[in-house]
């Protein structure tokens, strides 16, 4: 578990949604009287309140009943416990991130315009080259000029470069150009922005079949990794963003943005049960270094 200046960042990140869950749900407790269906049902107005979504707070009261029966539990006092010990496991459950088998990495970032995609490219790209990488951006979100001239600041921050075509260009042909380049300079990690535009689902899935193709093609020393950017401040509708995607392509984790703007941070909670996908980094911050990787044992703690 993370302690320190990281647990700090995520704790006052999760204020807005500890204040509309952790706050309410004492509350509830302090005032029931014993463990009944009344005290359930509070409970689980509570956690839909915040986004944790009508399926998973099902399962998370059935599993806090079942705690609760088997632990013989009927103190009151002993069910917020309880119930910060059932999220826990829930997060924590098939979590496994698996290893990298390569010391090179391709990671195709993907995501809707507006949820924050280059700004964490670029913390991403921070975070990587303070670890003592050798990175690498590839602005292959050729739709919007103002993509490629966003990732461009970004790149000047973090102080890495970053290969560019035209506006219109053939995003392929920009990852392409790109991976010649990182075999060249000998870079450890390329990050590439990818196509945001989820209204034409044909055209995404092709556009990304053929950047699989390439990157498999001409860098299959690399290990490959899709991420999916988005907003927590978007609650559920996120759930069904994501979906929309893994139709599309397979996700292997989630980037969660703008945390530390929401009272919805109860969506991380439903993102891992309802997607089976884990949340790997979260944006507490505006700061370049506000993008930190996500641990979901110091999710529970921060957010009780």
């Amino acid at each position: 578990m993370m302690f320190g200046k990281l647990f700090d960042n995520l704790k006052s990140g999760l204020t807005k949604t500890r204040d509309a869950l952790t706050d309410k749900i004492n509350e509830v407790l302090k005032l029931a009287v014993s463990i009944d269906d009344d005290l359930y049902e509070e409970l689980e107005e509570i956690l839909i309140m915040s986004d944790i979504g009508m399926d998973t707070t099902i399962t998370i009261i059935e599993r806090l009943k079942e705690k609760i029966r088997k632990e013989k539990i009927n103190d009151i006092d002993e069910v917020r416990p309880a119930l910060k010990a059932v999220i826990k496991e829930m997060m924590l459950e098939g979590d496994e991130v698996p290893e990298d088998k390569s010391d090179k990495k391709v990671i195709l970032v993907i995501g809707v315009n507006g949820v924050g995609k280059t700004t964490s490219i670029g913390k991403l790209a921070a975070k990587n080259k303070n670890d003592g990488k050798k990175v690498l951006l590839a602005a292959a979100d050729t739709f919007r000029a103002a993509a490629i001239d966003q990732l461009q600041v970004w790149s000047s921050r973090a102080n890495v470069d970053m290969i560019r075509h035209s506006e219109g260009s053939d995003p392929a042909a920009v990852v392409f150009d790109a991976i010649s380049a990182a075999k060249s300079r000998n870079v450890d990690l390329l990050i590439c922005d990818t196509a945001g535009r989820l209204h034409n689902k044909k055209n995404l899935m092709d556009e990304l079949e053929k950047i699989g193709r390439i990157v498999e093609r001409e860098f299959e020393e690399a290990s490959k990794e899709t991420l999916l950017v988005l907003d927590a401040t978007t609650g559920q509708n996120a759930i069904i963003q994501a979906k929309q995607f893994m139709e599309v392509c397979k996700i292997d984790g989630i980037i969660l943005t703008k945390l530390d703007g929401t009272a919805k941070g109860g969506v991380v909670i439903s993102i891992k049960h309802a997607l089976d996908i884990p949340v790997r980094y979260v944006g507490v911050g505006e700061g370049i270094d506000d993008l930190q990787e996500f641990d979901a044992e110091s999710f529970a703690e921060a957010l009780f």
